[in-house]
């Protein structure tokens, strides 16, 4: 299995902290060693960095741990190949354009009987079975919006009743990210955890390092960071459970299931959405 990690802010953050927590466990306190990356939007557009060596080797790792790069949105993911080979072109996460905006994804799991699944003009680059299914991802969305939608958090609660239909293939874990929403969905192993004021000191579990966020931060200052296993010991994070999904818009989980069971300091932001009635392929 692999490791996702995500984040959203409501202010350009850098994620380094996070970071150097995930990437001892690639190879050294955890079996990911198949390569590993990180996409940070700023604006409408992002950098992506990627390695297919293992993170905890990397030098490419140790320049976006060291570079604090600012973002609202940055997903990443460590890789223990079950699908593919190890190469670049394997490694997540996957960047793809759609209605004029780039759309980030990483997948945590591994699925079967998913060489079937229609892509349209969506095509995979690589071998795996993350890049396919958000391939079948994109042409779903596309399929049932075929104009750029208005209503994003609708957008997503359809993504949603795809990733159901995903899971039934094997696990399915992903990360979204569209550079302003980050979604996640859950079929095992998924966490997540909002900082806001007053803030506290936080300690990684897989690297000797403490972080006062006071220091770090301003009193408005609101993120959420998604983890496929808590990075710290020293805080409250919130597990979701099979079938849960969130969506995360600078800071704030908004929407989502994993919202409504949750035990957060306020109330998630209420958006009409029609679900969608046509059938998936």
């Amino acid at each position: 299995m692999c490791e996702l990690l995500g984040m959203s802010a409501n202010v350009p953050t850098d994620i380094c902290f996070s970071f150097t927590g995930l990437m001892q466990r690639g190879g050294k306190t955890g079996p990911h060693r198949d390569g590993w990356g990180i996409t940070f939007y700023e604006g409408k557009g992002f950098r992506t960095f990627k390695d297919p060596n293992p993170s905890c080797q990397s030098k490419i790792a140790e320049l976006v741990q060291n570079y604090p790069i600012k973002s609202r949105a940055v997903v990443s993911h460590i890789r223990q190949a079950n699908r593919g080979g190890v190469n670049l072109e394997n490694t997540h996460p996957f960047t793809r354009e759609l209605w004029g905006r780039y759309w980030t994804f990483a997948h945590n799991g591994q699925l079967t009987d998913y060489q079937s699944l229609a892509t349209g003009r969506h095509r995979p680059v690589g071998q795996t079975d993350s890049e396919l299914s958000f391939c079948w991802l994109l042409k779903q969305m596309e399929d049932r919006y075929p104009e750029p939608p208005q209503d994003m958090v609708g957008v997503f609660r359809f993504v949603a009743q795809c990733c159901e239909m995903l899971k039934e293939k094997g696990v399915f874990n992903m990360l979204l990210s569209d550079g302003e929403y980050v979604m996640t969905f859950c079929t095992n192993h998924l966490y997540w955890i909002t900082r806001r004021a007053p803030f506290g000191k936080a300690t990684l579990i897989d690297e000797d390092v403490t972080i006062n966020f006071q220091e770090e931060t301003t009193p408005n200052d609101i993120v959420s960071v998604i983890a496929t296993q808590p990075l710290t010991d020293n805080e409250n994070w919130h597990r979701m459970k099979p079938g849960e999904f969130g969506i995360f818009h600078f800071g704030e989980l908004i929407d989502g299931n994993a919202a409504e069971l949750a035990d957060v300091a306020y109330a998630p932001k209420k958006v009409e959405s029609q679900a969608p009635t046509e059938p998936l392929e």
